[in-house]
């Protein structure tokens, strides 16, 4: 990564106005999935995960940092890339593999949407059609910036989380030794879930979105250094909201042995202990994640595909122009919402496939991505410096072997 470049300004006026792809990118991982995992981390085993949230801001800077400075040196999503470094087969093969993995991962997102509105009373039969008509509409609303405005409005109900873990009293002096001091423990279950920690923090698509995202704003070259703020913004909040998630169920769970296995156990969990607000709020907050995801993943899932095939792609495009970009987004939320409301259709496995195929893509894709930022020829002077070969390289050795891990971990039934 290269110091500042001449002309950028860090005014705060300029700061917003690129503010939005890093964050969008970064607080769409905060989804269903992940907020399982961080409040079964926080039940389990109170404050013990913490300290492992300032890594995981870490490795989401230096993934998100990387794809979005390749978008604006190249002017080209991620799967451009692909196909002309790596060739059309590896593309192929990467594409596929992403198109059923995000496909599984959407399909848990409306499980997510359809457990939080049933906390409020909402049966499934009403709240997944109706949610994914919502979604359809706005990936078809036809333009890049309202979808992207509309989605990072949805995000501020994360606030809910930052509320709900004030609200639970939780001792602060202890939760800040907890986030400073790395703890290792024994026990299968706690490695499981700090692998699972760290796994739900990047996935293969968000390299795809944090790329595509900085190309359809148009940012180019003397945009970089506004988007690190962007990139380092949005990794900070997204971790943020993970470390409030399991300071909650630390404090209100933990002590009372109460172990969750999704976000909706926790958040009904919470209830007799800390009250009614607190089952709202995290409820509200599933949903928001869940509805942040579904409406990202489609259109990332579409748009990385069409770009790797020379498909026309993109918000802007009509049906006309994108009949392939639009027909695999509508197809994705069909499939998703239908499978979630068919009785019968088993969503564990379901999305368990999705990580199994995650966990095998992310490494992959991580040296895809590695590979191209150091090429002079693709990024001339903003290729990786010496300090970022070394980060991005640790981060796919790190990533590499928490996935063996997770996989091993599986195999022996934990």
């Amino acid at each position: 990564m290269q110091g500042r470049e001449p002309g950028s300004k860090l005014t705060l006026t300029a700061v917003f106005a690129a503010m939005g792809p890093g964050l969008l990118a970064a607080l769409a991982g905060n989804d269903a999935g992940g907020i399982a995992t961080y409040s079964s981390a926080g039940a389990s085993f109170g404050y013990g995960t913490l300290w492992i949230l300032p890594v995981m801001a870490l490795l989401l800077i230096v993934v998100q940092e990387t794809a979005a400075r390749c978008g604006c040196v190249t002017g080209k999503g991620f799967a451009s890339l692909i196909r002309e470094k790596f060739g059309v087969r590896l593309s192929a093969l990467a594409m596929g593999a992403l198109l059923i993995a995000n496909t599984a991962v959407t399909i848990s997102e409306f499980a997510g949407i359809a457990s939080g509105l049933a906390l409020f009373g909402v049966p499934t039969t009403i709240s997944v059609p109706l949610t994914a008509l919502v979604i359809w509409l706005i990936t078809m609303s036809g333009s890049f910036a309202r979808i992207e405005k509309i989605l990072l409005l949805v995000s501020c109900v994360f606030l809910t989380y930052v509320v709900a873990a004030f609200m639970v009293g939780p001792d602060w002096a202890s939760v800040a030794r907890a986030t400073v001091t790395p703890q290792v423990m024994g026990d299968p279950d706690y490695v499981s879930l700090l692998v699972a920690t760290i796994g739900t923090t990047i996935a293969p698509w968000m390299i795809f979105l944090a790329q595509n995202n900085v190309v359809d704003k148009n940012v180019r070259e003397d945009g970089i250094v506004l988007q690190r703020v962007d990139t380092v913004s949005g990794s900070v909040i997204a971790c943020a909201i993970a470390w409030f998630i399991i300071v909650t169920t630390a404090t209100v769970l933990h002590p009372a042995g109460i172990e969750v296995g999704d976000a909706a156990d926790a958040a009904l969990a919470l209830e007799p202990i800390a009250g009614q607000w607190s089952t709202i709020l995290f409820g509200a907050g599933l949903v928001a994640a869940s509805f942040l995801a579904a409406c990202v993943l489609p259109g990332v899932t579409s748009s990385a595909i069409c770009e790797a095939f020379g498909w026309e792609r993109g918000a802007d495009r009509t049906w006309e122009e994108a009949p392939t970009y639009r027909g695999i987004i509508t197809g994705i939320i069909m499939l998703s919402a239908l499978l979630v409301i068919l009785p019968g259709v088993d969503l564990f496995d379901i999305m368990m496939s999705a990580q199994v195929i995650n966990g095998v893509l992310l490494p992959v894709l991580l040296v895809f991505l590695v590979l191209i930022a150091r090429d002079a020829h693709i990024m001339g002077d903003y290729r990786n410096g010496r300090i970022w070969n070394i980060l991005t390289v640790a981060t796919i050795a790190l990533i590499t072997v928490l996935t063996v891990v997770m996989f091993v971990l599986q195999a022996l039934g934990f």
